[in-house]
């Protein structure tokens, strides 16, 4: 019993070093590589929606960017489903080092992120089950019985996306006496010293 506990320490250790970095000093390039990968994303659903709307392509030729070299790829609910597993944990992984009105936001984003992934969730399980939902010959998330698959991810990844964006804006410009301690992405305050590092 006590080699399985001396054997958890370390990883449990691990990580809560991680976790300061990621929130201290790390904090910054976390976020810029985060808010890359979401554009990215961004680019993949923009990209569809032209396709749809704009080049008055079918819905099911219009895989975005990705989809015109990778079809097989975009078409697996696998794909998408890492990606609500990827927000959901980078939004869960940097929020300690949000603070004040940018935390609030945050955790906005991080609430809504939460239900977007509950619906990836049941895709996958369906696509994985071979069983669909609501007697659907594809995958159906539960709003998507009223609202389009495109459409729906569009919602979805803008109701994320915006207040995310603001508790960026707040991160980094915080309030006048708004606390900011742990990290330098502050336009306002001294670099956080390397110190506990």
């Amino acid at each position: 019993m006590n080699s399985t506990a001396t054997m958890r320490q370390p990883l449990s250790t691990s990580w809560r070093s991680l976790s300061k970095r990621l929130n201290a000093l790390w904090h910054e390039p976390a976020l810029y590589f985060y808010t890359v990968i979401v554009l990215a994303h961004w680019v993949e659903h923009l990209t569809q929606a032209y396709q749809i709307w704009v080049m008055n392509w079918a819905r099911p030729a219009s895989l975005g960017a990705l989809g015109l070299w990778a079809p097989w790829l975009v078409k697996t609910e696998l794909l998408h489903f890492s990606y609500a597993v990827f927000m959901l944990l980078g939004l869960i992984i940097l929020r300690p080092g949000f603070q004040g009105r940018s935390r609030f936001w945050w955790t906005i984003s991080l609430g809504i992120q939460g239900w977007h992934f509950v619906e990836h969730f049941l895709l996958q399980g369906q696509a994985a089950l071979s069983n669909n939902l609501f007697g659907s010959q594809v995958p159906m998330s539960i709003l998507q019985q009223w609202i389009p698959r495109v459409e729906l991810h569009l919602i979805y990844n803008a109701i994320v996306f915006i207040p995310m964006v603001i508790a960026m804006y707040y991160h980094l410009y915080p309030p006048v006496g708004e606390p900011h301690l742990l990290c330098n992405c502050s336009r306002r305050r001294k670099p956080v010293e390397a110190a506990g590092d």
